[in-house]
């Protein structure tokens, strides 16, 4: 495989707005070579979603000029194969890149592992809507680890997924991802769609999860420090 189907972004992308609770992403015109979601978060008002860049590099080429000129602050994530290309890309537009080592990953969540969280945790979980949250609680009460899945058709999305330093490395991380997956096939999922950051990839990897591409994520436009 030379590339990653821009398919399969837009089904990530139709999940993670519905998980964040975000309008519908919409086509950035007029070549749509991408799909912009308004995000309204201090530093990320905009992001905005590379489909064809490994197939059609001047489409990606567009996409960071248009980003470059944005009067809001905006992000561009880029899922790939080619992350060198990519880089060159949109430092030659001006971009700032903020992550070069996510990857996009799919798994089949019927053949997902099942791990219970250790004593003492326990774990508590809500379904509204398409969107699970799960929570995994200390003796104490407090949230320890969370994480979100939303359910798009035969899709699930996770989100969001994060365990408190204190908590680490005691198979927290696994103990939600099972519970989010077993939550999403019983709605009837069957692929997991997720993109993981660096500190994530181990714990996806030994659950089944498989990279489909790099994802580099850049911000403009860049505003020059004052000195």
């Amino acid at each position: 495989m030379t590339k990653i189907e821009s398919g399969l972004i837009r089904r990530w992308l139709d999940g993670w707005t519905v998980a964040r609770s975000l309008p519908e992403a919409e086509p950035v015109e007029p070549a749509g070579d991408g799909l912009r979601s308004k995000c309204d978060q201090p530093g990320r008002e905009v992001e905005v979603f590379a489909l064809r860049a490994d197939e059609e590099p001047e489409s990606l080429a567009r996409l960071a000029t248009a980003v470059a000129a944005a009067r809001q602050i905006t992000w561009l994530t880029v899922p790939t194969l080619r992350p060198g290309t990519v880089e060159a890309i949109v430092g030659a537009a001006g971009l700032e890149l903020l992550h070069r080592s996510e990857w996009f990953m799919t798994a089949d969540l019927a053949e997902h592992p099942q791990h219970a969280p250790a004593a003492p945790y326990e774990r508590e979980v809500r379904t509204e809507g398409p969107v699970t949250v799960v929570s995994l609680h200390a003796p104490s009460g407090e949230v320890v680890a969370r994480g979100s899945i939303a359910v798009v058709g035969g899709d699930a999305i996770a989100d969001r997924i994060e365990t408190d330093a204190a908590h680490r490395r005691r198979g927290l991380g696994r103990a939600m991802m099972s519970a989010l997956a077993e939550a999403a096939v019983s709605q009837g999922a069957r692929t997991g769609l997720l993109i993981a950051s660096e500190e994530g990839q181990r714990l996806y990897s030994s659950l089944g999860w498989r990279h489909k591409a790099d994802v580099l994520i850049a911000r403009g436009p860049v505003v020059p420090s004052i000195r």
